[in-house]
């Protein structure tokens, strides 16, 4: 038996959103964004937001996350140039992991053009081994995104 096709996200089933712009060099030959594009700016969303709240240093924070997976579905077309709002929320929250999921919409779009998610694990910048509970900086800013 198959898995039922997914189906776009609401803009109701995000917490917070983040603007996005697309670029001259994100199209592909087929005149909307390549698929990797996404990807990007799932990754750019989150980043932006830790950042803004304080949570990320990129240049000299001891904690850094790395992403251990990525998943994207794809619905609708989005193209250069156009506005992007990114729906974040957190889908589950573990002592040093945290999965995101993303939707992608066109400003004013009921409905996700894309939707996705990512997991970072969050590691000491020197090792690389994960800490052992995220930094409180980073759990204030997970409440956000929340439902």
């Amino acid at each position: 038996m198959s898995e039922p096709r997914p189906q776009p996200d609401r803009r109701s089933d995000y917490a917070l959103f983040e603007d996005l712009s697309t670029r001259w060099m994100d199209n592909d030959i087929y005149g909307h964004l390549n698929n990797v594009v996404y990807y990007s700016l799932f990754d750019t969303a989150v980043n932006q937001y830790l950042i803004r709240c304080g949570a990320l240093d990129i240049h000299a924070g001891a904690v850094i996350g790395l992403v251990v997976e990525t998943h994207c579905n794809f619905f609708d077309s989005l193209a250069f140039p156009q506005r992007i709002e990114a729906g974040l929320r957190v889908a589950q929250q573990g002592r040093s992991s945290v999965r995101y999921e993303i939707g992608l919409f066109a400003p004013g779009a009921e409905l996700c053009a894309a939707r996705g998610h990512f997991v970072h694990v969050y590691v000491d910048r020197e090792n690389r081994r994960p800490v052992p509970q995220l930094p409180p900086e980073y759990l204030t800013a997970l409440k956000g995104l929340t439902l």
